[in-house]
């Protein structure tokens, strides 16, 4: 019996975790996407793709074009790093 109801837990267990992680990616998907337009014509595009990432996981969107729109997302143009400046490229 309590191996049954064991067993049963793992699979319910899997079942949440494999429909979380597929949510996970669709974001990750998303931004993704987006990330490789606007960083495309970055000098550091490792950089701006890994910052780029960071902001659209926390704000949702990421604005149009591979520079400036950024009135197009309010929270990642207002996101500042530790020093002030703006976090998002």
């Amino acid at each position: 019996m309590k191996l049954g109801f064991a067993t049963f837990l793992l699979v319910v267990a899997l079942l949440l975790s494999s429909s979380f992680l597929e949510t996970a990616m669709a974001g990750s998907s998303f931004c993704g996407s987006k990330c490789s337009v606007r960083c495309s014509k970055a000098g550091r595009k490792d950089r701006c793709l890994k910052y780029c990432g960071i902001c659209c996981d926390k704000c949702h969107c990421v604005p149009s074009g591979t520079y400036g729109n950024k009135d197009e997302c309010p929270c990642y143009r207002d996101m500042k790093n530790s020093k002030g400046k703006p976090k998002c490229p």
